[in-house]
């Protein structure tokens, strides 16, 4: 009887034993799992860091390109309007023709282009604590009308006097400015 007792604890022991280390083999299997999965995750992010880098960089490209060949087209049509040669081969494209204006040769001078009026100013406040409000005031605005809006966004409210002033050329803004418009 002791030694039916013995063995069949003898075998519960190894049976036992064989489950313990299949656990552990099931154990560093998973674990293997994990780690081949977060690796390809990993290369998967840098294979999107990587497309999304070239993509912007494709598009910063065709963005200078497209700024170059304005470049070219404001210089022909200057050169059109105005009777100067452009030393630029480059010829505006046919999609966008503007037609420029007969040179009649009695007049050896052009007048020069007249001066544009805008009616309206985006102006952007920057705050001390580095955040800035952006706002659309119209060109005859006082001055005081900025001093207004900054007060009333300002974010927990203005809790000391502040000035306005220009980065560059640096100018701060004093109570006499307040009642000039913004034109000025």
């Amino acid at each position: 009887m002791m030694e039916l007792i013995a063995q069949k604890q003898q075998e519960r022991e190894d049976r036992e034993k064989r489950e313990r280390i299949e656990q552990e083999k099931q154990r560093r299997k998973q674990g293997q799992e994990l780690i081949a999965i977060k690796q390809k995750l990993q290369e998967q992010e840098m294979q999107k860091a990587v497309e999304e880098r070239r993509r912007e960089k494709q598009e910063e490209r065709l963005a200078r390109e497209r700024v170059r060949e304005k470049i070219a087209r404001d210089k022909a049509e200057r050169a059109r309007r105005y009777g100067g040669e452009t030393s630029d081969p480059i010829s505006p494209p046919a999609e966008t023709p503007v037609q420029a204006p007969a040179l009649s040769p009695s007049s050896p001078t052009q007048e020069p282009p007249t001066k544009k009026e805008y009616d309206q100013c985006r102006i952007q406040v920057r705050l001390l604590d580095g955040t800035a409000l952006s706002q659309t005031f119209r060109a005859r605005e006082q001055l005081a009308a900025v001093r207004l809006y900054v007060e009333l966004n300002w974010p927990g409210g203005a809790e000391e006097p502040f000035n306005l002033l220009t980065s560059f050329p640096r100018r701060v803004f004093t109570e006499e400015d307040m009642e000039k418009p913004l034109q000025e």
